[in-house]
């Protein structure tokens, strides 16, 4: 099923009226979603949620025939990372407006798979805006930045992955997925997961491989997390001694990420999202050039302009 300009809009409502506030955005300070996706230690899982990702024909080929990613992986980092953290923590304005922009670009995003791959035929048609791909794409980003936490963070309680599924399922709104398409509570989310796994749906196509061996190779950190039987059919080694030094990365990492300062820990948007919700006028050095870092520009929206800001109150709008 595609989901439609209208599909979009439906969703679009839902987002607004489960909103934090305009100011806040979709979700504020308080949420499990901000707790998790403030840290930069969710880069760990990167390359994980981008093969889970791959590991679906309809997002191999899309990606070997529409993106620019081996000419401008550094451009596409930022856009991917832009969208997301806009989601999360930009207000409910800049939120809602990635998440037509992103319809957009996904909209141009239509093709023809060249072989077969899994229960797909060859020439089966595939669209970045079907629901059904969106949804694992989805799914890969929300269990990937949870995981990733925990790898250097004392492990979310049960009741905060319950909140951050809640919080996540608001999110997949904002890509036009319907509510009623998605796992209920975070049980059922990690048996969706577990089973897409395990199903041939998933299967790495050559474009797949060709594609994760020109980028991962290496990446012995990142592919601790991903399920064997699909390291595997990536042809990425993770043997004895990749695993040795994954674990000997992780522990020293472990000891040190928590001690860091959060100007260090958290990422750009993050802070961004802080001084906004603080009602500051200026943001930060230190913020612009790590939001320069993660997504490429300055500042998420026109609140913070680069250079020297523009001191524009936000106090009477309160």
């Amino acid at each position: 099923m595609l989901v439609s300009v209208e599909d979009l809009e439906r969703s679009l409502d839902v987002a607004r009226a489960g909103a934090a506030g305009a100011r806040e955005g979709l979700f504020g300070p308080a949420s499990a979603i901000w707790h998790v996706n403030r840290e930069a230690a969710i880069f760990l899982g990167a390359g994980r949620a981008l093969l889970l990702q791959l590991a679906h024909p309809w997002v191999a080929a899309a990606i070997a025939d529409q993106s620019d990613v081996f000419a401008d992986p550094l451009g596409r980092f930022h856009r991917t990372f832009s969208v997301t953290f806009t989601m999360v923590f930009g207000t409910l304005d800049q939120a809602t407006a990635a998440a037509r922009r992103l319809y957009r670009r996904h909209a141009t995003i239509v093709g023809f798979l060249p072989t077969v791959a899994g229960p797909f035929a060859a020439g089966s048609p595939y669209s970045a805006n079907e629901v059904s791909a969106l949804r694992w794409v989805h799914a890969t980003l929300m269990e990937t930045a949870v995981l990733a936490h925990d790898l250097v963070l004392p492990s979310l309680a049960d009741e905060q992955r319950e909140r951050y599924w809640a919080e996540a399922r608001l999110l997949a709104a904002l890509f036009g997925i319907p509510q009623a398409s998605l796992s209920p509570d975070w049980a059922s989310f990690g048996a969706y997961t577990r089973a897409m796994v395990e199903s041939d749906v998933l299967t790495v196509s050559p474009a797949a491989r060709d594609i994760a061996a020109q980028i991962f190779s290496g990446r012995v950190t990142g592919l601790r997390l991903l399920p064997e039987q699909l390291r595997g059919a990536f042809g990425l080694p993770f043997g004895d001694a990749e695993r040795r030094s994954a674990g000997r990365a992780l522990r020293w990492m472990a000891r040190i990420y928590p001690s860091l300062p959060d100007r260090l820990r958290t990422v750009g948007p993050y802070q961004e999202a802080q001084a906004r919700v603080r009602g500051e006028d200026r943001l930060a050095h230190a913020t612009r050039w790590l939001n320069r870092l993660w997504i490429g520009q300055p500042s998420m929206g026109s609140r913070f302009p680069d250079g020297a800001e523009q001191r524009v109150s936000q106090r009477g709008k309160r």
